[in-house]
């Protein structure tokens, strides 16, 4: 085993610090007030995927020191955040409507693929059977809505986007 590799599987247990399968929890100063944060980072991602307020110790000065239920709690709460931003994400990046189109069930689909320089987006229209019926590039920003699609499909499926 790679001295890389065992590194990552170190697991470190200390009253501000906790990193664990993948996750690590650190309490910092919370700098809007005089309490404490913890911010919790997946291993990989260089911003923390929830930040939030940490309890203060019985010397109403220090940090509660951090424990397996509380990491626990924190790790499945910026799971779920991540799971959610993907869910959003994908929601932006796809988009699909049903149309009806000679009396059959027609898939339309919009995917956009995100590109800081150059973002690109497809329309893809799908038969009820898993065919596909037509396929063109579009502007990252088409606006796919039930009658864009049902135009494109009466239009028998153009090269060319009309939105």
């Amino acid at each position: 085993m790679s001295a890389e590799l065992e590194q990552e599987e170190v697991s470190i247990f200390e009253d501000r610090l906790w990193h664990h399968k993948g996750w690590e929890a650190r309490v910092i100063k919370n700098e809007d007030d005089d309490g404490w944060a913890v911010a919790m980072t997946q291993d990989g991602q260089a911003e923390p995927a929830l930040i939030g307020p940490w309890t203060m110790g019985r010397d109403k000065k220090s940090p509660k020191p951090l424990d397996v239920s509380a990491f626990n709690t924190l790790v499945k709460t910026a799971s779920e955040i991540i799971r959610r931003n993907e869910q959003h994400l994908a929601a932006l990046l796809h988009k699909d409507i049903e149309i009806e189109v000679r009396g059959l069930r027609v898939t339309v689909a919009l995917d956009i693929e995100p590109d800081e320089e150059s973002a690109s987006a497809t329309l893809t229209a799908t038969a009820a059977d898993g065919s596909q019926l037509a396929q063109i590039r579009v502007r990252p920003d088409h606006s796919l809505t039930r009658s864009s699609a049902q135009r494109w499909a009466d239009a028998g499926y153009p090269r060319e986007s009309e939105d």
